[in-house]
């Protein structure tokens, strides 16, 4: 069984960062790709960023030079998040890719507000 766990998540003003974490019960080297979206309240999930397992970045254009996405040698994969703006208030989740089943975590909420 796959396991992911997001965290990381909270509550900070315009401008500022937040690192989110997704932990996995196996190394992410397992995985051919993790991800990260996010679903605001009332809308529908959306891709954030994704790193393959050759290292191949992609981003959505709403947070290219914003966000950057990385992972340890483990079982780690981390969103950074700077210039935090109200319009990134959403749930994030973690989405692993083994062949053709995905697997997600459970959401860490980040809202962003003055």
């Amino acid at each position: 069984q796959v396991h992911l766990v997001e965290s990381g998540g909270g509550l900070v003003q315009p401008g500022e960062s937040l690192r989110l974490s997704c932990s996995a019960s196996r190394n992410i080297f397992d995985f051919s790709s993790v991800a990260w979206y996010r679903q605001a309240p009332g809308k529908q999930r959306e891709f954030v960023a994704s790193i393959t397992g050759g290292g191949t970045l992609n981003y959505a254009d709403s947070v290219k030079g914003r966000f950057t996405i990385s992972r340890t040698l483990g079982k780690i994969a981390y969103l950074q998040m700077n210039g935090l703006k109200p319009e990134d208030t959403a749930v994030y989740y973690c989405r692993g890719r083994r062949g053709t089943v995905d697997y997600w975590g459970q959401g860490t909420q980040v809202t962003v507000s003055s």
